[in-house]
């Protein structure tokens, strides 16, 4: 059902595709606005996602750093959760069209539409190295990710030969930008401390870790000093930056660079991304990485109700553009919010948005990060536990929040890590055991309020 085909009198419906900061920092604005909000997302948890290599590193677990998106629906009346795949939008229609878990395709009437489906991995034309260098974006990336770096350690363990053994312990990370530095550390200080002493044959603290970077430095978004200061603390770690270097080739036995092959057992990929597939069906321009390119008010063109916001717009600010970062995309989740609840309400238009930066923060194993601020650039432990303090703070949850202090505190003085797990894959059993909802069970939409802009008609 479109928004023509609503019964009068009802509330105007507000769609949010994709539950991460921004498009849960629009559903929270929206709480007391006259409007029936839709979250879709195809996944049922937000990710806190400045400490997702920490999962892949094993010093956090997952439900450290996510949160079931339906613990938002407990709290707002007006919000409904619905599991779901948008997989076309028409800004002429008016409507979606998402996929359900049961298979099913349906159509969803919207009178504003926010689009805050973040980025994924881009491999720059190469994604024939996706199967050789995963990427981290997701939960399921993070405990791949995860069990590929440990069973490297139990592999090596088990080998007689050196050569080989030096392969499997060799990682080797593509992008020095916040993601690969962080995780170049985490690794590098992993099987320095936490493995030291849990192998027999093998000795973790040989472990090679290799940084790639294509450009003339690592962090090049901080000022030069700050990312010196960071790779000098990287190397203090033991890890190898190189930059000026880009991966030619990536396969199951190691990348080549400028020519020359690096044996190893563990290619990562932390190096560019393209905006969700979505961003150029909103009717928007899209910039080289895909972005839809907004107005002020970050909508696709004045008074459309069609907003874009977080890592799939692309806005800038005093001649700068606004930062794929987490709190650019929580301001900007809250100022469309504020937007539509402004319109509905019939109150004054709101002034264009202004991106607030706070300051950029980048951590470097134990004891040292970075910070660059309007008002300061630093580094050391005391910024490090400025980091620490700040993030724990902005965890979702209060459950998180304590979660991750506990386990930091104990890593911080044990040198360990509680969640050096590697995943089973799932048996073909295992799969055929999944629950299998027949779909003319299915209620789509409905529950404690009735969603009139959600039909099972198929599409």
């Amino acid at each position: 059902m479109t928004p023509r085909d609503r019964p009068a009198g009802s509330r105007p419906q507000v769609v949010i595709v994709g539950a991460g900061f921004a498009g849960v920092a629009a559903a929270k604005a929206l709480k007391h606005a006259d409007v029936d909000v839709l979250l879709l997302d195809r996944r049922n948890h937000h990710i806190f996602q400045p400490l997702l290599y920490q999962v892949a590193t094993a010093v956090l677990a997952p439900s450290d750093v996510a949160t079931p998106i339906r613990a938002l629906a407990a709290t707002q009346p007006n919000l409904t959760v619905q599991l779901a795949e948008v997989t076309a939008v028409s800004a002429t229609t008016r409507t979606l069209t998402a996929a359900l878990p049961d298979n099913r395709t349906v159509k969803i009437g919207f009178d504003y539409l926010v689009v805050a489906t973040g980025v994924r991995p881009s491999y720059f034309g190469h994604d024939e190295f996706a199967a050789y260098a995963p990427a981290l974006k997701t939960l399921g990336d993070a405990e791949a990710i995860r069990s590929k770096i440990l069973s490297a350690f139990e592999l090596a363990e088990l080998s007689d030969d050196a050569v080989e053994r030096g392969r499997l312990t060799t990682f080797v990370l593509v992008g020095g930008g916040p993601t690969g530095v962080e995780l170049a550390a985490s690794i590098a200080q992993m099987a320095k401390v936490t493995l030291k002493r849990d192998f027999r044959r093998l000795h973790p603290d040989q472990t090679k870790v290799i940084l790639l970077e294509g450009g003339d430095r690592i962090l090049p978004t901080f000022d030069p000093k700050l990312s010196a200061a960071a790779r000098r603390q990287l190397e203090r770690l033991g890890v190898s930056v190189r930059t000026g270097a880009v991966a030619q080739a990536v396969d199951a036995d190691g990348v080549v660079v400028a020519g020359a092959r690096v044996p190893a057992a563990t290619v990562l990929w932390t190096a560019g991304v393209a905006a969700s597939p979505l961003a150029a069906q909103t009717g928007a321009p899209t910039d080289r990485a895909g972005r839809a390119q907004v107005g002020p008010l970050l909508e696709t063109e004045a008074g459309s109700g069609i907003f874009v916001a977080g890592d799939t717009a692309s806005l800038s600010q005093d001649g700068k553009p606004v930062p794929g970062v987490a709190q650019a995309a929580l301001q900007q989740g809250a100022y469309v919010g504020g937007v539509i609840a402004s319109r509905v309400g019939g109150h004054a238009a709101k002034p264009a948005f202004h991106y607030f930066n706070k300051g950029t923060m980048a951590v470097v194993g134990k004891d040292f990060a970075i910070l660059e601020s309007s008002a300061a650039k630093t580094s050391g432990r005391l910024t490090w536990l400025v980091w620490a303090l700040v993030h724990i703070a902005t965890l979702p949850r209060l459950q998180n929040q304590l979660r991750v202090n506990v386990q930091w505190l104990w890593s911080y003085f044990t040198g360990q890590r509680g969640s050096r797990l590697i995943a089973e894959p799932a048996t073909p059993q295992q799969r055929a055991a999944q629950p299998v909802v027949r779909p003319d069970s299915l209620a789509v939409g409905q529950g404690r309020r009735p969603n009139a802009a959600l039909s099972g008609r198929k599409a």
